[in-house]
């Protein structure tokens, strides 16, 4: 049954924007992340990379590599064979034909992307391994690469995998409601071809291991920069033959990860193989380069959209054809990115009536792709979200205006979606509402008009109302969509006799600051000091089974499994205090932290006093065992939902072409917020992430495969000097089913904020009769179409 959310009582922690704890460490330089571990005897790995995105190994020459002194060890895939299996792909989609060609630690037979691993060297210090590592000699038979996943389907395109013909790796389909009826009696059909670049995560801490092997007890410990550690460990011991019992997987402090790293990458186990291997802490940091061609990128999805409507502006159906470029191979979570999180989500905030989506996921001689920051939601709203603004520009209406015409209203939720979810809860013209209040919006459409006939700026409105997926968790339903794992939360909190709390979470917070909501969560619960909570998180042996933080899933799954196990602690401290004070339960009422007897305040006893009388239990009520502790898996019984309206100002300039952002208004809504100032901060880095792909950022490789945008120079993100101020503002429509009402937020600001920049450039450069431009927009591309030499993309027309 759902819990539901009670309001916080005027004392509570939450809703206050307390700083975050975790920020002491961080600031002061004692963060402790995976680079900074050394163990004695630690030696260091360094792995050589093919150079070709296609080709066959005929021979690898480690001989004077080997003989460098201060090698341990060079080891090829020959070296591995039946030691480390391929790596697992866990998310299976059903009845998509998925094709899943076994993904080796090291290639062996053949490389199939620039930047697969063929070798690793082993020596005393990683200045020698890296030496020992150009000193081996590999001979390459180049072969034909393809790179563009609709150039791979074609007749006749190189094969990566004998197992997947034509490079398909699986075809899914979802549909809901009459799709041929709408389109049939549609007055006006909208098609448009749509691409979602290719992006690389770029998380301010590469990817690292430290892999220890005790002879003695046989334990395998493992160090590594994981947003699961819990699934890390599982992967490790399939595919080790390890004993899950025997290993130990301890991510700590972890320097962003935005989906990078959820995978258990191929080199992470190789670590792991040759510590137990060598009997000597095995120590692998990714450099930048390295990071650039071997950790995961994003997105890459060509699109083909049909959107049926009435001249009124309402929306009957869409259709939507997707080709999705998974890589050269599946990564943990590939297969479910571009279909379970995307085709679910085309329906937006709208009633739309029927759906159908078809996804092919396509293998090509390039990095494989997995979760970025959204996975699949911002894909689907840019969608959605882009058509839109395409049918009120076809319309003659106010983008505002066909917008409010097709949300669903607040009072049929929950709501069942024609392609086949049911939001929770939502009041999406409230936040529509509040956005272009505070942005001026019927001043601004003024304004715009005077730009166009005046001056030498053109002013563009680009809005984005949203709804997201998130808080992933019905076990039921991961098992459904072929998740291989249920995505409960799970919590201990256990009180010392002095009445401090341990709170013990499976999740493995990164950036989100929930060392700080958590803590607040608690105290809100048992009345206890912010400061007299502690969150242990990222180890394996300390922690219960736990999921792992992506999907804007930690506060919403585990944050409520930590909400019940502090009630379920409350409850037995309860009994408790009615047994020391003599009175029955229904005598007590409960506040800041004390159980006082009704109308007689000074018999009372405190969270603390209770503590401690658990921990002695000398005068325990029967059956009540001692120690205030309690363990909840909390498997929630819906996703969560939020919601939001973001509204862009852009300034374009008609002489160099170059875009201005002058306002950003970000109006969102998550639900009951614990810590408002933390909301607020993952709405800014969401909105700068999603805004760094519609203005900068694109993964770009050659006709070879070779990977162009290698480094930052020419893979851009942004600066300070780019980064908008963002005016933030909440609405508040707690989720029904939730046990603290709340949703999730980490995601929000990228799923929202990449089409309202685009919408804003288009509606800028109307007047030139752009109906649409291809991301990253950039001010050549705005040139072009302001001087005339407008490329083919920008005509709004299919290529």
């Amino acid at each position: 049954m759902a819990q539901a959310a009670t309001p916080p009582p005027p004392s509570s922690p939450l809703g206050q924007s307390i700083e975050r704890k975790e920020d002491d460490r961080f600031l002061t330089g004692l963060g402790q992340y995976v680079a900074d571990l050394n163990p004695a005897g630690t030696v260091h790995a360094k792995f050589l990379r093919s150079p070709y995105a296609h080709a066959k190994i005929r021979r690898i020459d480690t001989a004077a590599a080997a003989k460098l002194p201060g090698v341990v060890g060079v080891f090829t895939a020959a070296d591995l064979k039946g030691k480390v299996g391929p790596v697992p792909t866990a998310w299976l989609i059903p009845n998509s034909d998925l094709k899943t060609p076994p993904y080796p630690a090291l290639a062996s037979d053949v490389v199939r992307y620039a930047g697969e691993a063929v070798a690793v060297v082993v020596a005393e210090d990683p200045y020698i391994a890296e030496d020992a590592r150009d000193l081996i000699e590999v001979d390459y038979a180049p072969l034909p690469s393809v790179t563009l996943q609709e150039k791979a389907l074609e007749k006749g395109a190189p094969q990566l995998h004998a197992e997947a013909p034509g490079n398909l790796a699986f075809t899914w389909k979802l549909e809901g409601g009459p799709v041929d009826k709408v389109f049939q009696e549609a007055e006006l059909v909208l098609s448009q071809r749509l691409v979602n670049q290719r992006l690389i995560p770029s998380a301010i801490e590469p990817r690292a291991a430290l892999a220890q092997y005790d002879a003695g007890s046989k334990e395998l410990t493992l160090y590594v920069t994981s947003q699961n550690p819990h699934i890390h460990r599982l992967v490790l011991a399939l595919v080790l033959g390890i004993p899950e019992e025997k290993i130990r997987v301890v991510a700590p402090d972890v320097g962003g990860g935005f989906g990078s790293k959820i995978p258990c990458y191929p080199w992470e186990l190789v670590v792991s193989h040759l510590a137990t291997r060598l009997g000597r802490p095995v120590k692998w940091v990714e450099d930048r380069s390295e990071n650039f061609v071997s950790a995961i990128h994003g997105r890459d999805h060509v699109q083909y959209i049909d959107l049926a409507a009435k001249k009124d502006g309402t929306i009957l159906g869409i259709k939507v054809r997707s080709i999705a470029n998974m890589g050269a191979y599946l990564s943990t979570a590939a297969p479910g990115i571009p279909t379970i999180l995307f085709g679910f989500m085309l329906g937006g905030c709208y009633g739309i009536q029927a759906g159908r989506v078809e996804v092919k996921g396509v293998f090509t001689n390039t990095v494989p792709t997995d979760a970025y920051r959204g996975a699949g939601r911002p894909e689907a709203l840019f969608i959605v979200e882009r058509m839109v603004d395409l049918l009120a520009r076809k319309l003659g209406m106010d983008p505002v205006d066909i917008r409010r015409k097709n949300f669903i209203p607040k009072e049929k939720f929950p709501y069942q979606t024609a392609l086949g979810l049911t939001y929770d809860s939502g009041d999406y013209a409230a936040t529509l509402k509040k956005a272009i209040d505070l942005v001026g919006y019927d001043d601004l459409r003024k304004e715009q008009t005077k730009s166009r006939t005046f001056g030498n700026k053109l002013l563009g409105i680009g809005l984005s109302t949203y709804v997201e997926l998130c808080g992933l968790g019905p076990s039921a339903v991961c098992g459904a969509i072929g998740f291989q794992g249920g995505l409960w939360g799970s919590s201990t909190v256990r009180l010392t006799p002095t009445g401090k709390a341990s709170v013990y979470t499976g999740a493995h917070p990164h950036g989100q600051g929930e060392e700080t909501t958590f803590a607040q969560i608690v105290a809100d619960e048992l009345g206890l000091p912010v400061a007299d909570i502690d969150i242990i998180h990222g180890d394996t042996k300390s922690t219960p089974m736990g999921m792992g933080t992506y999907g804007s899933r930690t506060t919403a799954v585990e944050g409520g499994s930590v909400a019940l196990s502090a009630r379920k602690i409350r409850d037995k401290a309860k009994k408790i205090a009615a047994h020391l004070l003599e009175v029955s339960e229904d005598d007590l009422e409960f506040k800041d932290g004390k159980f006082t007897v009704k109308g007689v305040p000074a018999k009372s006893k405190s969270i603390q006093e209770l503590a401690f009388a658990a921990y002695t239990a000398w005068n325990m009520p029967k059956e009540v065992e001692p120690i205030l502790e309690a363990t909840t898996f909390y498997d929630p019984p819906n996703f969560v939902f939020p919601f939001g309206a973001h509204i862009c100002v852009v300034e374009v300039d008609k002489t160099s072409g170059q875009v201005a952002i002058r306002r950003y208004v970000a109006v969102d809504d998550c639900g009951r917020q614990i810590n408002p100032m933390l909301v607020e901060g993952q709405v800014h880095g969401g909105v700068l992430q999603g805004l760094a792909q519609a203005m900068l950022e694109q993964a770009v490789y050659d006709e070879n495969g070779s990977l162009l945008t290698a480094n930052f120079l020419d893979y851009l993100v942004p600066s300070s000097l780019e980064a908008p101020t963002v005016e933030t503002a909440m609405t508040v429509t707690p989720s029904p089913h939730n046990p603290i009402g709340v949703k999730g937020i980490g995601e929000t600001g990228t799923i929202a904020s990449s089409q309202a920049y685009v919408n804003a450039v288009v509606d800028a450069l109307a007047p030139y009769g752009v109906t649409d431009l291809p991301m990253p927009v950039t001010a050549e591309s705005v040139w072009r179409v302001l001087h005339g030499t407008v490329p083919a993309a920008a005509s709004g027309k299919k290529p």
